[in-house]
């Protein structure tokens, strides 16, 4: 490597050389490239003087967010730019859950220069600074120690500490003396010092055991490991020879190497310039600046600065930004005089315990599973929660406020001791919680009175506004979350429900002065449903037997048949039903009668003998809209709750202290100097029915709100742990038996009337069985129109056969007549006929109920009669016919109408004609 010194137009400035030397360098020496300063401060003016001359100026130890390449074109950062570790700060605070820190850094640009990006950070995480410490360059050790022991004295643990090396020795010194490096502290420490932490001293190193920093993360190599330590090593003893050599560089030594190996190649590529000089033309106000030149190689070795990638010994040393890019930064433990690995943070996959190859992330999660376990100051393995109650020894501040119930809230103070004791179920739910935090919580009771506040009348907002002054640092009692006071306090979660309702006075309502109270055991829904269910079960009854064929609905619709319909349960005896579907439905509907009936016997039984009490006011309307007083518990919010949403006059409004008090007021009313309704916090109206309840009622609730809560300054540590803890006690049976304590022993006293109309039978009641009914009737009737479908389809089947074997019948009896008629030809042909007696055979139609007339006439049409035959060859034949009207659908008797048909038939052929005869019978 060539090395450029100042003969070679290269000068590597220390911290000791002063502005004017800078100039003084710049002109006598002509250089072309400055490597330094230290101190961004001496950057920023030496830039300056860069930006005229042309000389580029490289510095790998200024860090501040202030020096940028817009205002500086000259000025190349060969570090990281110390806004780059916010965030891996900030996730270290999330990852472990710290909610509040406390900024540490020094009186200058270095100090302040990373102090808003921290803090904007810090805000996106739900943390906050609770107090800035800020260490002036001129502090002593004195006033150092005075800085801790106030740091102590805050309820913060965690500490950020942004210093030189050299002021950080010395706080970690002074803070292990001040008993700060103890269990439960928590101090992280930025890159400035944790990228030399390997330089300084062992001491320093064994104060600061339990510490957690931010450093650059530099990879393993091969050449860094071997050949150059060992060539580190033999310079630093032949310059050291009575001291040791120290086996590795910290970073900010390989960035130095980094940035002279950069420097170098870039000069070898420019080349040495030429000794003509470029002087400057300035004005009088920089008269001491025309001896610099203007250098005619700068712009392009900045150029080659810039352009220059390679991998060094720090890793890849890439300029391309004018300053180093961020790649991984290590998060690292100091412990046992040295440090350890925790984990890696990168910019797009957060903190990690380690990496692959390509420096991708494995694991992946902001979690602290996901870092190696720490070794915390006090050499404690558990995970500080970041702040203490209070640090000095002194006990929590509760402040108590006696509540109108005595059963929330009620004090007493010892006149020895004059300590405050407090008890009630708000005290009790307080003390649970507070057993159940997973640390021990010194507090004490202070009461809130009058004198407090030098005024006559106090409420819940005075009292929760001492918080806020920090007068206490707990307000515990019967206190409603209300938007209007999380404006300067914050709530824990609510330990039980409330909302605002009315307790009005109940009087006694006789039923048997009212006509229609045979209507009241039902709902209005209730005698809907039934009737129609009556009307549409009766229709679908006179449907089934109509399809049926019950004779006593064939025909038109008749008044007979309406009053069947509407009365069917009247009319059953005498009108006995034939289908079975439709006995079915009617045993479902009936059994469904008897329930409903049985059930209205009941409730209106009940009506008829039990006292019945109604509530004087039924809504809040109603109470405004009569213009009477309306009482309210002294000192909550319900009264601006009356005039704000309901429009109350503040005249109209009364306050009392007691339940006491809201008794006697309800007794004389509202024309006696009382009021007709008291309005009040659920809560309280539970308690008031307990002891008071006969004659009262509650009407509502008509206003919601959160519930009862304690209240905590704004960003306490401790309000996420009380909140846990009460929501471990509401969500088991421990709220159960502080309820039970405090409030169920009084609910012996039971109300004695009942308020009318609380038995009214409505239709949700009886869903199930008028379900039951409708499906049961609706299958029946769908079963039954599938059932006659089936019937008229059989009936034309069997008619169409029909048909068919009278048109086979007409085909035979023609045959007949035909063969008749032969017979009587042929007897003439003989010349007469015989002596033979005449029978006369008589054939008789059988009756039938067949309704078919045709077929009827077609079959005696067929019957003929056959003669007897004589000893000769006359014969004597007779017919007889039936006459039947065809269009009768009943049976008459058969007229027979007798024919004397005399002919000659050959015997073999009347034999023949007989049994033809024979066969059609």
């Amino acid at each position: 490597m060539h090395k450029y010194l100042l003969g070679n137009q290269v000068l590597q400035m220390s911290v000791t050389i002063s502005k004017a030397k800078a100039i003084e360098l710049l002109d006598n020496y002509k250089v072309q490239a400055i490597i330094g300063p230290q101190k961004s401060s001496e950057a920023a003016f030496i830039c300056n003087l860069v930006n005229v001359t042309q000389v580029p100026i490289i510095s790998f130890t200024a860090t501040s967010p202030s020096l940028t390449s817009v205002s500086m074109p000259y000025f190349v950062r060969a570090t990281l730019n110390d806004s780059v570790q916010v965030n891996s700060i900030a996730s270290l605070v999330k990852a472990y859950g710290w909610r509040e820190v406390i900024l540490v850094y020094d009186d200058n640009d270095y100090g302040r220069g990373i102090i808003p990006n921290l803090i904007d950070v810090l805000q996106h995480i739900d943390a906050r600074v609770l107090y800035h410490s800020v260490i002036p360059l001129s502090a002593t050790t004195g006033n150092i120690m005075q800085e801790l022991y106030k740091l102590m004295t805050m309820q913060p643990r965690v500490f950020i500490v942004h210093m030189s090396s050299i002021r950080a020795s010395l706080l970690f010194t002074k803070a292990k003396e001040a008993g700060m490096l103890n269990k439960g502290f928590v101090w992280i420490i930025t890159m400035g010092v944790a990228n030399i932490i390997d330089s300084l001293s062992p001491s320093v190193i064994d104060a600061m055991s339990g510490v957690i920093g931010v450093r650059f993360h530099v990879p393993k190599s091969q050449q860094h490991d071997t050949s150059f330590l060992v060539r580190w090593n033999r310079m630093y003893e032949r310059d050291n020879p009575n001291e040791l050599a120290i086996n590795k560089l910290s970073i900010v030594g390989l960035w130095g190497y980094d940035t002279v190996w950069v420097l170098a190649q870039a000069a070898e590529k420019v080349g040495v310039p030429s000794n003509k000089d470029k002087r400057l033309h300035l004005s009088k106000k920089y008269k001491f600046l025309e001896s610099l030149t203007v250098s005619t190689k700068g712009p392009e070795l900045l150029t080659e600065i810039v352009q220059n990638k390679y991998r060094g010994l720090s890793g890849n040393f890439d300029l391309t930004d004018r300053q180093l890019q961020v790649s991984t930064l290590q998060i690292i433990n100091v412990v046992g005089g040295t440090w350890r690995h925790i984990g890696f943070w990168t910019l797009g996959n957060g903190l990690s315990r380690q990496l692959n190859q390509c420096g991708l992330k494995i694991t992946g999660s902001t979690s602290t599973l996901d870092l190696n376990p720490v070794i915390w100051p006090g050499e404690s393995t558990e995970i500080p929660r970041g702040w203490e109650t209070s640090a000095s020894g002194n006990k929590l501040r509760v402040g108590v406020h006696r509540s109108a119930y005595p059963d929330f809230v009620q004090t007493s103070r010892d006149p020895v001791t004059n300590a405050t004791s407090a008890r009630g179920l708000s005290i009790q739910i307080f003390e649970e919680a507070v057993k159940r935090l997973p640390f021990a919580l010194n507090y004490e009771y202070q009461a809130f009175d009058t004198a407090d506040t030098g005024r006559s009348g106090i409420n819940n907002d005075d009292f929760i506004y001492q918080v806020y002054l920090q007068r206490y640092d707990i307000a515990v009692g019967d206190i409603t979350i209300r938007y209007n006071r999380t404006l300067y306090v914050d709530f824990t979660v609510p330990y039980t429900q409330s909302g605002v309702a009315m307790i009005v006075p109940v009087k006694k309502k006789s039923v048997n002065e009212n006509m229609w109270i045979f209507l009241k055991p039902l709902s209005k829904g209730m005698w809907f449903a039934t009737i129609m269910f009556f009307i549409y079960t009766g229709l679908v009854i006179w449907l089934l037997e109509r399809l049926n064929g019950n004779g006593y609905l064939h025909g038109p619709f008749s008044l007979k048949q309406l009053g069947i319909l509407m009365f069917f349960t009247i009319s059953e005896e005498k009108e006995k039903l034939e289908f079975f579907l439709s006995r079915l439905v009617l045993r479902v509907w009936m059994f469904v009668l008897l329930v409903v009936t049985s059930s209205y016997t009941a409730t209106f039984a009940s009506m008829l003998t039990v006292e019945q009490l109604s509530p004087t006011l039924t809504d809040i309307r109603e109470l405004q809209q009569q213009g009477g007083y309306v009482g309210i518990c002294r000192g909550t919010y319900v009264e601006s709750v009356l005039q704000d949403i309901f429009g109350f006059e503040k005249s109209k409004i009364r306050p009392y202290d007691t339940p006491e008090d809201f008794h006697n007021a309800l007794s004389k009313g509202s024309e006696n100097g009382g009021v007709a309704a008291m309005v009040l916090e659920v809560p309280y109206i539970k308690l008031f029915l307990s002891n008071y309840c006969n004659g009262y009622t509650m009407i509502g609730p008509f206003y919601k709100s959160a519930g009862f809560a304690f209240a905590f300054p704004k960003r306490s540590p401790l309000l996420a742990e009380i909140s846990s803890a009460i929501l471990n006690i509401t969500g088991g049976d421990s709220i159960i038996q502080i309820e039970r304590k405090w409030i169920d022993h009084q609910n012996s006293c039971q109300t004695e009337g009942k308020i009318y109309g609380s038995d009214t039978i409505n239709v949700s009641s009886f869903g199930g069985l008028f379900l039951l009914t409708g499906c049961v009737t609706m299958c029946s009737l769908c079963v039954a129109l599938l059932m006659n479908c089936y019937k008229k389809d059989q009936r034309w089947s069997a008619s169409t056969k029909l048909d068919d074997t009278n048109r086979k019948e007409h085909g035979r009896q023609g045959e007949i007549n035909a063969d008749t008629q032969d017979g009587d030809q042929r007897n003439e042909a003989n010349g007469g006929c015989n002596d033979m007696e005449n029978q006369t055979t008589l054939i008789s139609v059988p009756h039938s109920s067949n309704t078919n007339g045709d077929l009827l006439q077609d079959v005696t049409q067929k019957n003929m009669v056959a003669g007897s035959t004589h000893v000769g060859s006359k014969v004597i034949s007779r017919v007889n016919k039936v006459s039947m009207s065809p269009n009768s659908s009943t049976s008459e008797p058969i007229e027979a109408v007798t024919v004397n048909v005399t002919s000659e038939v050959p015997a073999d052929r009347l034999v023949e004609l007989s049994n033809r005869n024979l066969l059609q019978k």
